[in-house]
């Protein structure tokens, strides 16, 4: 198959992968006060995982030991990213949690600085001073406290910065589907261990019609198909481009919640998703900045 015909269906992957997340906020929302965050985690994740592994059985009996260790740090940063942001959720409203999370796009350039010694050009430095002044109209209150959920969300977008920069550089390295299957695995593993000292006993709620729906959507959808299509596509999608058609899951986000939730945002608000949105297209769609420097080059990766 062509390169650009692969790329092309590999943006068209994350693009859905983006929907399905966005969707998600709104399950999640429904979700959380029948079936608690560290539970919800383990059983979206044990699902997803134990589903993809029967899948791809073949490939996983070949591990290495380099693909277990890859693994490993995918897992573990995929689980303190939605730890934050499951937890998060139930603090603040399902469009801000999925607006703050996108922070992770204009975040990950910086961490790939750190990680792959790329410097980050001018437009990037104005985009993440952009991305703070609407973080701040987002989240701030009328006397500048942050919600305990909306800092908990941008601790998500930081983690899930790291995630993404450490995909991009694994998943060039690395069969993406054998990746998403440990990382799965991973985070399952820590979710159950967590799970009884936050929140006690199994949740009956569990068992509620409206749960194993939203169980299902967020197991299958959100966690197996949405990761396996994130993975395969960071395999032939430039991370930069990767990040922008990913960061689309906000909007989406905020769009469904209006829908589902009946969600109202102030002007302030509006203005501050406006300015993150923009700050996203200025660093991830070569809007024009200037006489912008060719970044020093290094290896391949990004540019949540």
């Amino acid at each position: 198959m062509h390169h650009r015909t692969r790329s092309g269906l590999a943006a068209v992957g994350m693009l859905l992968a983006a929907l399905i997340w966005g969707i998600a906020f709104v399950i999640v929302k429904n979700t959380v006060d029948l079936v608690p965050p560290f539970y919800m985690m383990a059983l979206r994740f044990t699902l997803a995982g134990g589903l993809m592994g029967l899948f791809f059985i073949k490939k996983m009996v070949r591990l290495k030991l380099e693909d277990l260790k890859a693994g490993l740090l995918l897992g573990i940063f995929l689980f303190v990213s939605y730890a934050l942001q499951t937890v998060g959720i139930r603090y603040t409203t399902a469009g801000k949690n999925a607006f703050l999370t996108t922070l992770y796009v204009v975040l990950a350039p910086f961490l790939h600085w750190m990680i792959e010694k790329v410097r980050p050009g001018r437009k990037v430095i104005v985009a993440a001073g952009l991305a703070l002044v609407g973080i701040g109209l987002l989240s701030l209150n009328g006397d500048l406290s942050v919600n305990l959920g909306d800092g908990l969300t941008i601790g998500c977008g930081l983690t899930f910065a790291v995630h993404l920069v450490l995909v991009a550089r694994y998943a060039r390295r690395h069969d993406p589907l054998v990746m998403t299957v440990l990382q799965l695995c991973v985070a399952a593993l820590l979710s159950w261990a967590v799970a009884p000292f936050a929140e006690g006993g199994f949740p009956m709620g569990a068992f509620e019609p409206e749960a194993l729906g939203g169980l299902l959507y967020l197991g299958v959808l959100s966690t197996m198909v949405a990761f396996a299509l994130q993975n395969i596509g960071q395999k032939y999608v430039e991370p930069s481009v990767a990040a922008i058609l990913l960061s689309c899951e906000s909007l989406f986000g905020v769009l469904s919640s209006a829908l589902f939730l009946h969600e109202r945002m102030s002007g302030r608000m509006i203005a501050g998703c406006a300015l993150l949105f923009f700050a996203i297209l200025l660093v991830e769609a070569k809007l024009p900045f200037g006489r912008e420097k060719p970044a020093a080059k290094g290896p391949e990766g990004s540019g949540n």
